[in-house]
């Protein structure tokens, strides 16, 4: 079995280190996209069959795929391997373009909107625009599917939509949050493609990267009923805007739409939740017991500001020869100048209450923390390390330098793009 930590061997310099990156590599196996896509789908004769729900193929005249986000490559090719010439067309949006032999690779951009991101939706919403109830749509939605399935109300400019995201993110501004407001600027977000797909069969597969698995979430729910209003977003906007008045959130609100609320167009959709978090942190209990340590997991779902909630975690009292596990997505309140992502900054933070015995490990399940690394882990081998170089923690934190100092700490995590997204996954070990 490849590891998917790549450098795990490198960075496996002490039995404590070993172990963690054990746990860690094992969550990352059992959410592998072509692994969990293999258990839940079939093909007999005509019968599809996606978990517990079956299709007769034979009852539709065309079948359509749509994919976006970071497991949109491996979901399509899977799809084409078992469907073949049942495929009447297809659009694959991911970060990376690949060969398919039926359907259309669409390279996006990713965390931020962009032109190309546009002009790849306006082509999903120009072959879905006119389909039939005899047609089948299969849509597969993972994370990042929201900066790459992109379509501006009217009258807004990628440009100022980027400005909005990047104001959004630099203020800490939850997911779930963000989601809502994007929901309400957006023409095919917040169930707006099952609309636009309407009258035909939609049968969404989701893999979801956000705390508690909602799915109206994922990818900012463009299969699902949403439940907010547009009143919703105006609030948050508001709310993040209460100490400056001229603030590019301010601007947007007049911009906010009503998303669909219609229940005809979402009563022939099945959206299946194909993967969540929990598989993953699961595993990395059963190989942590394996290995020893009296194991528990904390939460799926936690989210929050990274250095607060790092702080916090690791303040509290855990027993010798433990193992802590976490699961969910935290922020980053952007101060500084610097590089690095919300689980490098995690892991940093954590140095403020690191024992000599303890070990604490934060990473992206996609393998990307807003760098070209999953991201990274602080043990007393570190700090020693640390204060022989003299280097202060606290000033690259202040800075939101993480990616710096790890990289000069050599503890940085590295997968490149796993291909999977199910959030985040954290770790606290004591010996």
């Amino acid at each position: 079995m490849k590891s998917i930590i790549k450098n795990k061997d490198e960075l496996s310099t002490n039995s404590l280190r070993k172990n963690a990156l054990d746990i860690l590599e094992a969550g990352y196996q059992s959410v592998l996209t072509e692994n969990i896509l293999e258990k839940s789908f079939s093909l007999k004769g005509e019968v599809l069959k996606i978990k517990d729900k079956e299709y007769i193929l034979e009852d539709y005249k065309r079948i359509f795929v749509v994919a976006f986000g970071k497991c949109s490559n491996q979901s399509a090719l899977f799809i084409e391997n078992i469907l073949g010439d049942k495929i009447t067309d297809g659009i694959v949006l991911d970060l990376k373009l690949m060969e398919f032999k039926k359907l259309r690779s669409i390279q996006g951009t990713h965390p931020l909107p962009s032109n190309e991101n546009i002009e790849a939706t306006d082509l999903i919403k120009k072959m879905v625009g006119n389909l039939n109830e005899d047609d089948l749509v299969l849509v597969f939605v993972s994370g990042g599917g929201s900066a790459l399935l992109c379509s501006p109300v009217e009258g807004m400019e990628c440009s100022f939509l980027e400005k909005v995201n990047k104001a959004l993110m630099s203020k800490g501004v939850t997911i779930g949050e963000v989601n809502i407001v994007r929901k309400h600027l957006s023409g095919i977000k917040g169930g707006s493609l099952a609309k636009l797909i309407y009258p035909a069969k939609l049968v969404s597969v989701i893999f979801s990267d956000v705390p508690g698995d909602d799915i109206s979430v994922v990818a900012s729910g463009p299969t699902v009923r949403d439940l907010t209003t547009k009143q919703d977003a105006q609030l948050i906007l508001e709310a993040y805007s209460e100490e400056d008045s001229k603030s590019e959130l301010i601007e947007i609100i007049s911009f906010l739409i009503e998303t669909p609320k219609d229940e005809k167009y979402f009563e022939n959709v099945d959206n299946i939740l194909m993967v969540t978090n929990r598989i993953a942190l699961e595993t990395m209990e059963e190989k942590a017991k394996a290995l020893g340590y009296t194991t528990l997991i904390e939460s799926f779902d936690i989210e929050g500001e990274a250095r607060q909630l790092s702080t916090k975690l690791t303040s509290e009292e855990y027993s010798n020869n433990s193992c802590r596990i976490f699961g969910g997505e935290t922020t980053v309140k952007i101060i500084g100048k610097g590089k690095g992502g919300r689980n490098q900054e995690f892991a940093l933070a954590s140095l403020e209450n690191l024992s000599a015995d303890m070990l604490v490990l934060a990473a992206a399940s996609d393998g990307m923390d807003n760098s070209d690394v999953a991201g990274a882990f602080v043990d007393y081998e570190l700090f020693k390390k640390m204060q022989g170089e003299k280097l202060d923690w606290r000033e690259y934190l202040d800075n939101n330098n993480s990616y710096e100092f790890f990289e000069k700490m050599r503890t940085q995590i590295k997968t490149g793009k796993t291909g999977i997204n199910v959030a985040d996954f954290y770790l606290i070990l004591k010996e």
